[in-house]
């Protein structure tokens, strides 16, 4: 099953080889900056969900440009949280982060060109398709990454570094920073797939909770592992005087907790009437997940 994924997670690759124009002309820098952190590898766990959940709902068709719009918005927000006017960090995916190749400006601005070409890949196939579902799609990731998903969770996490919060706010900053763009995988590739409203839901709730679950996991390896397996700096966490996880639960804990989402995720699966073998087997994978 595994090498079933790792093929999936080639195409993708090879898909994301396209989004980003390889004649550069005038803006060669800007581009070049957008291909550094885009190709720069990482688990592509969001497309990979995507395409996983458009399938098990029976979706035949390419998806290319929705998988490809949610790892460059991922790639922006990464980008973004590297700057030192946020979490100040040099090293991503085991290469220097995207400012300090390119300075802090042109980085800013690779960000931004992601974000935007995401949407204008997406708009651009649901124009021609004609297709409500492509739109619904689009409206879904455009809310998970914006105030009331991603960037609502972002701000929350820098209001909060260096006090003291209780579990709720804790939950809520990570349902949005980092669960809206995993949940909102799973929910595009059902609406893509054409899935009944009953496995819409479903499917969103899988994705709501494995996105608390990576999250714990990414609290607790910051803490306990190694830069050569993160492929990042460690203990930024600390560093940056951030609430996590761990400010509330022991490792133990942790692990325990995100078993138990890991088997509701699991149980929402049911409610999906294709074969969701592969959902499965990525939300085991997560909780034991090392880098």
């Amino acid at each position: 099953m595994e090498n079933k994924l790792e093929l999936y997670r080639k195409r993708i690759e090879n898909q994301l080889k396209e989004a980003i124009p390889n004649n550069h002309g005038s803006f060669g820098e800007l581009y070049e900056a957008m291909a550094y952190s885009l190709y720069a590898g990482g688990k592509r766990i969001r497309p990979l969900l995507m395409q996983l959940a458009y399938e098990a709902v029976g979706g035949k068709e390419t998806i290319t440009p929705y998988l490809c719009a949610i790892e460059m918005i991922h790639t922006y927000s990464l980008i973004h949280d590297d700057l030192p006017a946020m979490d100040n960090d040099d090293l991503r995916r085991g290469k220097p982060t995207n400012h300090k190749v390119f300075g802090e400006a042109t980085a800013i601005l690779a960000g931004d060109a992601l974000l935007n070409g995401a949407f204008e890949m997406m708009l651009e196939d649901a124009l021609n398709q004609d297709d409500m579902n492509r739109v619904r799609a689009a409206h879904v990731l455009a809310e998970a990454s914006g105030a009331r998903g991603m960037i609502g969770g972002q701000i929350l996490d820098m209001q909060s570094e260096g006090k003291q919060i209780d579990k709720d706010t804790l939950d809520s900053i990570h349902l949005h920073k980092t669960g809206a763009l995993i949940a909102a995988a799973v929910h595009m590739g059902a609406l893509l797939g054409g899935a009944s409203s009953n496995e819409v839901t479903a499917l969103t709730f899988y994705g709501k909770y494995l996105g608390k679950v990576f999250q714990i996991i990414d609290d607790v390896l910051d803490a306990t592992s190694t830069v050569e397996e993160l492929g990042k700096p460690i203990h930024s966490d600390m560093k940056n005087e951030k609430n996590t996880y761990l400010s509330f639960y022991d490792v133990d804990t942790c692990y325990s907790i995100a078993e138990e989402l890991t088997t509701k995720a699991i149980k929402c699966l049911e409610r999906v009437e294709g074969d969701t073998s592969l959902l499965e087997h990525v939300a085991f994978s997560l909780v034991q997940r090392r880098n």
